[in-house]
């Protein structure tokens, strides 16, 4: 684990966006997969010691991500994702919104824009997160996103780093 890397979060209430830049001592073929990988993101993306479950993935234009958060104690919080955008290995957009167990939707939701660049052996992903209501925000936010997105890249640097050696 490199501790001079880069992690930039900033909350910007005004725009009600989010806006992450977070660097990897990974290739980026390998960080694109953990980010677009069923299998690979429900590794990592649950801050501990929640967990991540898809129920189905089809990461395609127009496809989606369903998914549950899991509790220790069973609890479920459920989201769909749908793909918007795909440039292989570049750059990927999805509009989140939390749902039920049916996937009844929970509106309003949120536009995700995910960007990869490799340099030098070091991936960088840029993400910003706009919100279409600031209520939607304070809610990400109250529901702890800060600090269990940054306990889920913690994860996420300890897969990379278990994969790479293999």
């Amino acid at each position: 684990m490199k501790n001079d890397l880069l992690f930039d979060f900033t909350v910007d209430k005004p725009a009600k966006t989010v806006y992450i830049n977070r660097e990897f001592a990974a290739e980026l073929p390998l960080v694109w997969d953990a980010f677009t990988k069923a299998e690979l993101l429900d590794q990592w993306v649950a801050p501990k010691p929640w967990s991540a479950r898809t129920k189905h993935m089809n990461f395609e234009v127009g496809g989606r991500r369903f998914y549950a958060m899991v509790s220790p104690e069973g609890q479920e919080r459920w989201a769909v994702q749908e793909f918007t955008s795909i440039t292989p290995k570049t750059n990927f957009k999805m509009y989140n919104t939390f749902s039920d167990e049916n996937e009844n939707r929970e509106l309003p939701g949120s536009d995700w824009d995910y960007t990869f660049s490799e340099n030098n052996g070091i991936t960088k992903v840029s993400i910003s997160i706009f919100n279409e209501s600031l209520e939607r925000l304070e809610k990400m936010i109250e529901m702890g996103f800060v600090q269990g997105f940054k306990m889920s890249v913690e994860n996420l640097e300890k897969l990379l780093e278990t994969v790479s050696q293999k």
